[in-house]
């Protein structure tokens, strides 16, 4: 398909694509600083709750575990009813979950509250992916995807800053009551952002046809659902017990391990921008491969470095490369997904093969005890990135595809 082709077609006004791109970057930013706040807070949390390292990376696990929920929900509201009115309602949902965090009176109920933020973190992904893929050029496909999807590496970088400036003073709880603000942005995707085109000439007239249209593409699904385990294993083996391998092994205070987290998330949002741009010229599958292979040999400087400056290298290079290959993830799910489904599809898989990769929080914890979290972590990361990098070669793609015809 030639790009006049397609801005001949239903090309979305220049302004309209920019606000739902920035919708759904804004709306992964704030789900990501939520989730991450826990990451930065986890060894607090425990202390208070009088849990070990292993039993607070449950919480993690669980949250995880729960996200295909919130996509298979929120997913299939997206087909039939279109992508605006779920996305809204996901960022309500999810915002309320992390406030209530911070008022948990105990592990269970926290360990609760993290299931049900886990069901909105989830729905917001494939929803806010499909609505911001749909309206960009394909040309930008690539570069915009790379942009979107780190807002999870800002959100992280954003929870990172929060934890800096406030956790001394403050302590846990109250970072948890900033992840309300989420709710104020469904007020500008209401007023800003159009509904897709591409769902108003596909849509599902009922339940019945949108139901048997998800059933008849089982076999992508599946493929969908292992790549994203292979990838969700390589970006949560890298980043959830990061923090705690500064605490544990280098024994950092918030501040240093707050900081040097941050500058990772800096190298993730370089390396996913810049991916995300070289898969509009080198392919979707190529750009994706390339950054997992050259993130196995950044692994023993990442996890085993000889000194605190070499750490800092390592941080960013592993984050630059990881972030990398998942800023090319937006684009390609959405073009693999045909337009009757691209609502659900690409978030569910994206999410299930989220909930086989929360065990990695945990199997790393307790790998921990007899190796440490260097070589618990090291040798995580290097197997993940070779499945990841596998499971993407032997798929297809559809670069620059034209959606709606």
């Amino acid at each position: 398909m030639t790009d006049s082709h397609t801005e001949a077609g239903a090309a979305p006004a220049a302004g309209d694509h920019r606000a739902a791109v920035l919708a759904g970057f804004l709306g992964w930013t704030l789900d990501a600083f939520d989730f991450f706040l826990l990451v930065m807070c986890l060894t607090a949390i425990g202390r208070e709750f009088h849990k070990s390292d292993a039993e607070m990376a449950v919480t993690l696990g669980v949250t995880l575990a729960f996200r295909p929920v919130g996509a298979f929900v929120f997913g299939l509201l997206a087909d039939r009813y279109g992508r605006r009115l779920p996305f809204m309602l996901v960022l309500v949902f999810y915002s309320v979950m992390e406030v209530l965090s911070g008022l948990a009176p105990n592990y269970a109920a926290f360990l609760v509250l993290r299931a049900l933020f886990g069901v909105g973190m989830g729905g917001e992904w494939g929803v806010g992916a499909s609505l911001a893929m749909e309206k960009v050029p394909p040309r930008l496909r690539g570069l915009l995807s790379g942009v979107l999807q780190q807002g999870y590496a800002a959100g992280y970088l954003l929870a990172a800053v929060c934890y800096y400036f406030l956790f001394g003073r403050l302590g846990w709880r109250p970072l948890f009551f900033l992840g309300g603000l989420p709710a104020l942005l469904s007020v500008f995707v209401a007023f800003r952002v159009k509904e897709s085109e591409v769902w108003r000439k596909t849509r599902h007239q009922n339940w019945q046809d949108l139901c048997r249209s998800a059933l008849s593409h089982w076999k992508l699904f599946l493929y969908i659902a292992a790549l994203m385990t292979g990838m969700n294993l390589a970006s949560h083996g890298t980043q959830d017990l990061f923090p705690t391998l500064l605490e544990r092994k280098w024994h950092f205070g918030p501040e240093q391990r707050s900081a040097l987290t941050a500058f990772s998330m800096v190298g993730a949002i370089c390396g996913g921008t810049l991916f995300g741009l070289l898969s509009d010229w080198w392919g979707r599958r190529r750009a994706m491969v390339t950054a997992l292979l050259a993130a196995v040999l950044v692994v023993p400087l990442w996890a085993f470095a000889p000194s605190v400056a070499w750490l800092w290298v390592g941080a960013f290079l592993i984050q630059f490369l990881v972030q990398g290959a998942w800023g090319v993830t937006p684009a390609h799910l959405t073009e693999l997904s045909p337009d009757s489904v691209r609502g659900f599809l690409p978030g569910f898989g994206y999410q299930c093969g989220v909930a086989v990769a929360s065990t990695a929080p945990y199997v790393e914890a307790v790998m921990a005890r007899r190796i440490g979290y260097a070589g618990a972590m090291a040798g995580v990361a290097a197997s993940v990135f070779l499945l990841a990098a596998v499971l993407t070669a032997v798929g297809r793609e559809r670069r620059a595809v034209t959606f709606g015809e």
